[in-house]
């Protein structure tokens, strides 16, 4: 699914007014309506809902809210932010329909004084600011919103919480924005709320289709997008009945060293379970016994040093290879590794150890493959690159790094960003607090090295592992609660995730 700045989704909603058509008002009504909806769900006409509505459109959105609720019997009120200038627009035309009907109470609010007594089990709407904003909240939108935010009361944002940028917030003031418990966002997801600092801000969050017009979006072009099912599913390969496993692939996989065997064993069995016809895990010599019992679908190629990687196996065998779990940094790792880069004529897959060497010697970034995948937590993100101020800026470097060095760029999170060498970045919308857990980015590296193998475009592997790596994620924490999941557990249920991608197709 594109996703969209907040100016872009602006003008889609222009497109939409003039194409549909329908009026401003209506399409405002009809957004307003989603919303409604959600919350007759969701509470009951017990509790009193307290909508803060400031004099833009996202106002306007609370003020219809408000009516549509009375209207069914909720007890609402609404205290408008008041600067002294009259509505303008479909706001004030909504202000207008609410004094008609007469069924709400209805407050300005002019100075911190008029703030209302809240109750312990009121809700509270918030509808000050939308995703218009630009700069940070200041004077009574400040202390308006440092009041809600001292409440215990659940808070209800309306397309964005108030005094949130949709993307950058890099130079917002903190305090001054709405904690919401529940976001119901209008069409697409905010950039902003991808981001983990903003969870305190954006609580649970839902989206809301206001049925915006397909060809405004299908035209309007956006690096961005959000991994859903349907896109995944027709990314992955298509088997006949009489291919075999040197169809599949041949992958080698260099993992492993004294202690660290086992970050060999979780990929190896991942890379298989994800579809490698074939896998050959080279180990240090003492890992021999350990990966020949562990996982005795692979074969094992034995380094010359016990306890180390150190030499390369001959590489023309191989469609694919994944280098870095549990290897180590040992000085003759790291040239063993810079060797690899020089004479690999495949995509490689880079991960953890593999990824700190790189960082210490950024000069071999110029000799990756083209097509290599990186897959990066945060830190070792950061040891690339260099420190990053907040996720967004983050972002804007891994799509830079991908660009420079024609790789792909798994940056891991609870949001996982996709960074492709053509400048287009996908965020993954699967899995869960339970994998943050250790191996469960080595059985990430097997997955992506296992559908690599099979003949996937790298940019294609990544999105498709990463989307099926959390979505075996959720599967086992149904199972198993987020508590108790290990990361063996994610590749026990990848088959289960497989199955659940085909009754999509």
């Amino acid at each position: 699914m594109k996703i969209f700045t907040t100016k872009q989704i602006a003008a889609i909603d222009k497109y939409t007014i003039e194409n549909e058509p329908i009026a401003d008002i209506d399409l405002m009504e009809r957004a307003s309506l989603q919303i409604t909806n959600w919350i007759v769900q969701q509470f009951t006409t017990e509790e009193r809902l307290l909508f803060f509505a400031g004099p833009g459109n996202n106002g306007g959105d609370a003020l219809a809210i408000a009516r549509q609720l009375a209207e069914l019997s909720y007890q609402c009120e609404v205290y408008l932010l008041d600067f002294g200038k009259a509505l303008k627009g479909s706001p004030e035309i909504n202000f207008n329909r609410l004094e008609e009907q007469g069924k709400v109470k209805l407050v300005k609010l002019r100075s911190e004084a008029d703030f209302p007594h809240v109750d312990d089990t009121d809700v509270l709407i918030d509808g000050l600011f939308g995703s218009g904003l630009s700069r940070p909240l200041e004077g009574l939108p400040a202390q308006l919103v440092q009041k809600i935010n001292q409440l215990l009361n659940v808070v209800v944002a309306v397309d964005i919480p108030s005094g949130l940028m949709g993307e950058d917030n890099s130079k917002n003031n903190l305090e001054n924005i709405i904690r919401a418990d529940y976001t119901l966002t209008l069409q697409f997801p905010k950039i902003s709320f991808l981001f983990p600092e903003n969870e305190q801000f954006v609580g649970q969050w839902e989206v809301l289709s206001i049925g915006l017009h397909p060809d405004g979006i299908w035209e309007t072009p956006s690096p961005y997008a959000l991994a859903d099912a349907e896109e995944i599913t027709t990314r992955l390969p298509v088997r006949s009945k009489f291919d075999h496993k040197g169809t599949f692939g041949h992958a080698l996989l260099i993992a492993g060293s004294y202690g660290k065997m086992g970050a060999a064993v979780l990929a190896s069995k991942a890379c298989m379970r994800a579809g490698a016809g074939l896998l050959t895990t080279h180990v240090p010599h003492m890992g021999f016994p350990i990966i020949q019992t562990a996982v005795p679908e692979a074969m094992a190629s034995i380094d010359q040093h016990d306890s180390m990687f150190t030499t390369l196996p001959d590489l023309v065998p191989y469609a694919a290879i994944g280098i870095g779990p549990g290897m180590g940094k040992k000085h003759n790792s790291c040239r063993a590794l810079c060797n690899l880069l020089e004479q690999a004529k495949v995509p490689l897959v880079i991960d953890a150890d593999a990824l700190n060497i790189l960082a210490e010697n950024k000069a071999w970034l110029e000799k990756l493959p083209e097509g290599s995948v990186l897959t990066p937590h945060p830190g070792e993100f950061s040891r690339l690159v260099g420190e990053t101020t907040d996720s967004y800026d983050a972002v804007q470097k891994q799509m830079a790094f991908a660009q420079k060095y024609n790789c792909v760029v798994v940056l891991k999170g609870a949001h996982t960003s996709v960074a492709a060498p053509n400048g287009r970045l996908s965020w993954n919308s699967t899995g869960n607090s339970g994998m943050g857990t250790a191996g469960s980015g080595d059985v990430l590296t097997g997955i992506i090295l296992g559908l690599l193998v099979q003949g996937m475009a790298p940019v294609d592997a990544a999105l498709a592992g990463v989307y099926l790596h959390g979505l075996a994620g959720d599967i086992a924490a149904k199972k198993r609660s987020e508590f108790s999941l290990m990361a063996g557990d994610i590749i026990d249920y990848l088959g289960k995730a497989f199955l659940e991608m085909q009754k999509r197709d």
